[in-house]
C-alpha cells in the first residue's frame, strides 16, 4: 500500500534570493534519490517560505522494486587466465555485481564472445532505507553561501531547528546537528505555535492554521490579488517588478499588503531616484498615475494579518522619510560639483590594475568614440556631441547618490548634465551609452548615444581580451558577453555601416598605444570567435533555423546587417513555396562548391575551354556576377539568390557534359579555377551545404 512522504527542513531565516533556487532543488534530489532507490511514487510537490523547505511526495511504494537483469563483464579472452579459470577482471566483476562466479554464462556480442550474468536485488522496505536516503538527501542541498553554527562541522544555508520526516503517520527517524525529526512542526514566529501534523495530507492546511501559506503559487497569488484589488480601488497603477514581487514572496509566510504615503515634496527629485530607494531599501512597489508619474504612495506587503495595519504603515512611512531624507540631501550636494572636478576625482579610481583608472578608461573611449564617428562620416554637430559625450560619460560615478544606488548611473549623469547646462543630445546620450543594461533593455535611441556606448563596451571587451581576461565556461565576471551582444544590437538598431574588424581595430589601436600583453592578432582572432556567439543568438531570437544559421556564418558576420538579411532571405527561400525547386539549385550549386576546393587558382583562360558548356558556364557567369555583386553590397541577397538560380541550368549542363578532372593538366586547372570563381560568388551569400533538407 502507498503512503505519503513529507519532509520539512525547519531554518532560521534564509535570504530570499535563496529559497526559490533551494525549494527546486530539493525537489529534483528527493525524485532523483526515489528513481535510484527503485521506490515508485506519485507527484513530487515542494514548498517553502523563509523558514522552511518542504517536499512531498504523494504515493510513495512500501517496498523497493525488485530487480532482475542481464549484466554484461568483460571478454571470454580477458575473463579467463591461462589455466582457464576466472581471472583477476573476472571475480572483480563478481564483486562488483553481487554475483556469484558460479552464475556467469557466455554470450556472442559481435563476434566477441563475453560473460554475462543474472543479477538480481530483492526490494528492501521503504521505511528502512529512508533514514539513510533523506539525510543524504539534506547534506546534498548546495547554497550561493553556508554556514556552520555551534561546534558542528555540519555546514547549512541557515541553522536547523526543527524536522518534520513522516512516511504516511510514522516519523522518520533521522538527526542532524542534534536535531531530531518528529511531528511537531512551527507556525508563523509571531502569529502562529507549534502544532502537530499527523500525517502529511494535514501538512498544508495545519500550516494555514498557524499563519502560514506554505505553497508559494498561492502565496504570490494572493500578494498579486491584494495589489490589484488596492490598484482598482484607489485608481493607481502599481509598478510591479518581477526581480521585487519574487523577492517579497520569500520573505514573507502570510501576506497582508497595505500603503503608505510620503510628502510630495520629495517628488522634486528625479523619479528614478525616489523608486531606486523604495524598491532596493525598503522592498516597497511605486504608486503611479494615469500618466505614469510617480505619486506620493507606497506599497508593501506585511509578514502578518492586518491587526493594527495602520500602525504598521505609520512605522514604514516613518523609515521611508529617513531613506528619501537622504536621498534629497545627496541630490542636491551632488548638484554643487562641477563637472570638471568629477572628471579630476576619476583619476584617483582604479577601473583595473593593469588597464589604468576610471579616467584612462574615458580617454580610450574618447578616443574611440572619435574614430568611429569619423567611421560614420557623422556631421560636425554630432561629432561635437559624441565628443562631449564621451570626455564626461562617467562624471556621474564619482556623485553621492551614484556611489549609495550604483544603478542610477547614467540616470543621475543625465539629470546632472542637464542642470549643469549641457546639450540636451549630450545629457541624452551619457544616460543611453549604458544602454542595453540587461537582456531585453532597449538600445540607445540617438546616435550620440550609440556610438558612445558602442566605444564603451568595445573597450571593455578589448581591454579584458588584451590581459587574458576572457569568459569561460559561466564565469563571465566583467559581464562582457552583455557588453558583447549590446554591440550587435546597437549596430543593427540604428543599422551602422560599421564591420565588426574596423571596430575592433579602432579599439585595438588604442589600446595597442601602450603595451598589450598578448598579441593584436591573437586579440583580433578571439575577438571574431567572441562576438560570433552573440551573432548567432541574434540570429536564434529572430526564429532562423539552426542549420540556416551555420550556412550564413559560414560566409563570414563582418557586415551584421548583411548576415542579419542574408539569414532571412535563405529562410524564406528554404522554407518557401518553391523550397523544392530552391534545393535544385542549392545542389547544384553544392556540387560547385565541392569540386572548387581543389582549385589551385582563380584565373580563369577562356581560350583552354574545349567543351561549350564551359563557354556556356562562363557567359551565365559573367551575366550574373556584376549584379550579384551588387546585390550583396547593397544588402539585398533575396536579390542575390535569385541571380544564383539563374545559373542552375548552366550548372547542371556543366558536370552533365564537361569531365572536370580532365587528364590535361591545364584543362583541368583551368576548369577547376572556373568553379573556384563561381564558389567565391556563392559564398558571398551562404555556405548551402550546410543546409538541412
Amino acid at each position: 500500500m502507498a503512503k505519503d512522504l513529507l519532509l520539512e527542513i525547519g531554518l532560521e531565516e534564509v535570504p530570499a534570493r535563496f529559497v526559490r533556487a533551494a525549494m527546486n532543488q530539493l525537489k529534483e534530489k528527493t525524485a532523483k534519490w526515489l528513481e535510484t532507490a527503485r521506490i515508485s511514487h506519485g507527484e513530487v510537490k515542494a514548498f517553502a517560505t523563509p523558514r522552511r523547505l518542504t517536499v512531498l511526495i504523494q504515493g510513495v511504494e512500501e517496498k523497493q522494486t525488485d530487480v532482475s537483469e542481464e549484466v554484461k563483464g568483460p571478454s571470454r579472452k580477458i575473463a579467463l587466465d591461462e589455466q582457464g579459470a576466472w581471472s583477476k577482471a573476472a571475480l572483480g566483476f563478481a564483486r562488483s555485481q553481487g554475483v556469484d562466479p558460479e552464475q556467469f554464462y557466455f554470450k556472442e556480442l559481435a563476434g566477441v564472445e563475453y560473460i554475462y550474468a543474472n543479477k538480481s536485488s530483492i526490494g528492501t522496505e521503504t521505511s528502512e532505507v529512508l533514514p539513510e536516503g533523506l539525510i543524504s538527501i539534506i547534506s546534498s542541498l548546495s547554497f550561493p553561501k553556508n554556514m556552520r553554527w555551534g561546534s558542528y562541522e555540519f555546514k547549512f544555508v541557515r541553522p536547523i531547528r526543527w524536522l518534520v520526516a513522516l512516511f504516511g503517520s510514522d516519523v522518520v527517524p533521522i538527526e542532524i546537528t542534534n536535531v531530531k525529526s518528529g511531528k511537531t512542526t512551527r507556525g508563523h514566529r509571531f502569529l502562529g505555535t507549534e502544532t502537530i501534523v499527523e500525517e502529511p495530507a494535514q501538512y498544508v492546511e495545519k500550516l494555514r492554521e498557524q499563519f502560514v501559506i506554505v505553497d508559494v503559487a498561492e502565496r504570490e497569488q494572493l500578494i498579486l490579488g491584494q495589489i490589484n484589488a488596492l490598484a482598482n480601488e484607489k485608481k493607481w497603477e502599481i509598478a510591479i517588478k518581477e526581480d521585487l514581487l519574487e523577492e517579497v514572496v520569500f520573505l514573507v509566510e502570510f501576506p497582508s499588503v497595505l500603503f503608505g504615503t510620503f510628502d510630495e515634496s520629495f517628488l522634486n527629485i528625479p523619479q528614478e531616484v525616489l523608486v531606486t530607494s523604495m524598491r532596493e531599501h525598503q522592498r516597497y512597489f511605486p504608486v503611479l498615475g494615469g500618466d505614469g508619474k510617480l505619486l506620493p504612495f507606497f506599497v508593501t506587503v506585511r509578514n502578518g494579518d492586518r491587526v493594527s495595519i495602520e500602525q504598521v504603515a505609520k512605522g514604514n512611512e516613518k523609515v521611508l522619510r529617513a531613506r528619501l531624507s537622504d536621498a534629497k540631501f545627496f541630490y542636491a550636494e551632488d548638484q554643487k560639483l562641477e563637472i570638471s572636478t568629477a572628471l579630476k576625482k576619476l583619476e584617483t579610481i582604479v577601473y583595473h590594475e593593469e588597464l589604468g583608472s576610471v579616467s584612462d578608461k574615458v580617454r580610450r573611449i574618447e578616443a574611440t568614440a572619435s574614430k568611429i564617428a569619423d567611421t560614420l562620416n557623422l556631421d560636425a554637430q554630432i561629432a561635437a556631441d559624441v565628443a562631449r559625450t564621451a570626455a564626461i560619460c562617467k562624471f556621474d560615478l564619482v556623485t553621492q547618490m551614484v556611489y549609495e544606488f550604483p544603478e542610477l548611473q547614467g540616470i543621475m549623469g543625465e539629470d546632472y548634465a542637464r542642470k549643469a547646462g549641457e546639450r540636451e543630445a549630450v545629457a541624452q546620450a551619457i544616460n543611453e551609452h549604458y544602454q542595453p543594461r540587461f537582456a531585453g533593455d532597449r538600445t540607445p535611441a540617438s546616435i550620440v548615444g550609440a556610438v558612445v556606448s558602442l566605444a564603451d563596451k568595445i573597450d571593455t571587451i578589448v581591454g579584458c581580451f588584451s590581459i587574458g581576461i576572457i569568459p569561460t565556461g559561466s564565469q563571465d565576471p566583467y559581464a562582457l558577453r552583455r557588453q558583447a551582444a549590446g554591440i550587435v544590437q546597437i549596430v543593427l538598431a540604428h543599422n551602422l555601416k560599421l564591420p565588426l574588424d574596423v571596430l575592433f581595430d579602432l579599439s585595438l589601436a588604442v589600446h595597442s598605444e601602450k603595451a598589450m600583453k598578448r598579441e593584436v592578432s591573437d586579440v583580433r582572432k578571439d575577438l571574431y570567435e567572441f562576438i560570433a556567439l552573440r551573432v548567432k543568438n541574434v540570429l536564434s531570437e529572430q526564429g532562423i533555423r539552426y542549420d540556416v544559421i551555420d550556412a550564413v556564418m559560414a560566409s563570414g558576420y563582418n557586415n551584421l546587417r548583411l548576415t542579419v538579411n542574408r539569414a532571412a532571405a535563405v529562410t524564406a527561400a528554404a522554407a518557401g513555396e518553391r523550397k523544392e525547386e530552391f534545393k535544385t539549385v542549392v545542389d547544384a550549386l553544392n556540387r560547385v562548391c565541392n569540386l572548387a576546393s581543389k582549385a589551385a587558382s582563380k584565373e580563369v583562360k577562356p581560350v583552354l575551354f574545349i567543351e561549350s558548356a564551359e563557354s556556356e558556364l562562363y557567359a551565365a557567369w559573367q551575366t550574373v556576377s556584376d549584379d550579384l555583386t551588387l546585390a550583396v553590397n547593397n544588402n539585398d541577397p533575396a536579390a542575390a539568390i535569385i541571380k544564383l538560380t539563374e545559373i542552375k541550368d548552366a550548372i547542371n549542363t556543366f558536370f552533365d557534359q564537361v569531365m572536370v578532372m580532365a587528364e590535361d593538366e591545364a584543362v583541368r586547372a583551368n576548369r577547376l579555377a572556373l568553379l573556384a570563381v563561381l564558389a567565391d560568388g556563392i559564398n558571398k551569400v551562404a555556405d548551402f551545404s550546410k543546409l538541412v533538407w
